[in-house]
């Protein structure tokens, strides 16, 4: 099981999710509203205010999926996010060691 977490702008969340719910076996996700800056170097500052309000507003998709469904996963993500602009986001990946559905019955164990 992989964790795949992206950024990216708002305007592309629509079309993301619709991409994605066409892949067979997908999952579902959680998705959050964040700010965030890059890296890129921007103008001098003109002083502190400009300095603490160089945020722009973003979404962050996140979701747990099986490893055979990763690179599909990936790919909408890359291809639909894209737009070519500079802050268009970010996407990784990472391993996930267990996971666990809440609404799949527990068997609690008495130790």
């Amino acid at each position: 099981m992989k964790e795949i977490k992206a950024v990216v702008q708002p305007n592309r969340l629509p079309k993301i999710r619709s991409a994605l719910r066409n892949i067979k076996g997908f999952p579902g996700m959680t998705v959050s509203k964040v700010e965030g800056c890059g890296h890129f170097v921007a103008k001098p500052s003109g002083g502190i205010r400009e300095e603490l309000t160089d945020y722009s507003p973003k979404v962050r998709i996140e979701l747990v999926t099986p490893d055979e469904l990763v690179e599909g996963v990936l790919q909408v993500l890359v291809e639909v996010g894209h737009t070519g602009q500079v802050g268009d986001g970010i996407v990784w990946v990472t391993s996930v060691e267990r996971m666990i559905r809440l609404s799949e019955q527990i068997t609690v164990l008495e130790c």
